[in-house]
């Protein structure tokens, strides 16, 4: 059997994938979770084989869960299931150590193939997400700018797009003030962009958050 941690913070969504789950012969529901603090807690008790986990949380954003599960068991299958379509954060998740990505949009049994496929420890590529993939071996220059950061610089990216001020990121992040101003520094210079707002703006616009 395969056991499979659900993370999202909507109940209907977390009860229709239990249902659904339920129906397969070899996939067991053993935790369920609504924030991200949650999900590192079912992370930390060993309670699942696969982790099939939402971007958006009250409590931090699906990207900061995924660095922190990653960092306490890098090699746990993390399957991303997002509202947000590919194209915004599937290869930069991808490269970030998540093992599959798929719009909620997908059909059921898409997850399920996923389950099977990132639990016998292969990355699930849909062939969406294959083709940008490919699209991005032409050279760094014609990815989208924030798909250039490093997995630190875009936590701190969508954080300041999202309006949080370096003292509270430093404190959530476990970082000096000083450490996080280092990485806003980097992501303007890489983005080159001026201020927050232009964060937010090109976030927006890029539908990196809602």
């Amino acid at each position: 059997m395969i056991r499979v941690a659900i993370i999202d913070d909507h109940a209907i969504v977390r009860a229709g994938l239990r249902q659904f789950f339920s129906e397969q012969v070899d996939l067991v529901v053993v935790a369920e979770a609504a924030t991200g603090r949650e999900a590192v807690d079912i992370v930390r008790k060993e309670l699942a084989d696969v982790l099939v986990m939402d971007l958006s949380m009250p409590d931090q954003s699906g990207v900061d869960a995924l660095a922190s599960i990653k960092a306490r068991a890098p090699d746990l299958p993390v399957l991303i299931l997002s509202g947000f379509p590919e194209e915004h954060y599937a290869t930069t998740l991808l490269r970030q150590g998540a093992s599959g990505y798929l719009s909620k949009d997908c059909d059921p049994e898409e997850i399920v193939k996923a389950i099977r496929t990132v639990f016998r420890g292969r990355k699930y590529i849909t062939a969406g997400v294959a083709e940008m993939l490919a699209d991005g071996l032409g050279g760094a220059n014609e990815k989208p700018i924030h798909e250039q950061l490093s997995e630190r610089e875009f936590q701190v990216f969508l954080r300041l797009a999202k309006g949080e001020t370096i003292g509270t990121m430093a404190d959530s992040m476990s970082l000096s003030v000083k450490t996080v101003s280092t990485y806003r520094t980097r992501v303007m210079e890489k983005m080159r962009l001026s201020t927050n707002s232009d964060l937010t703006y090109y976030a927006l616009k890029n539908g990196l958050i809602q």
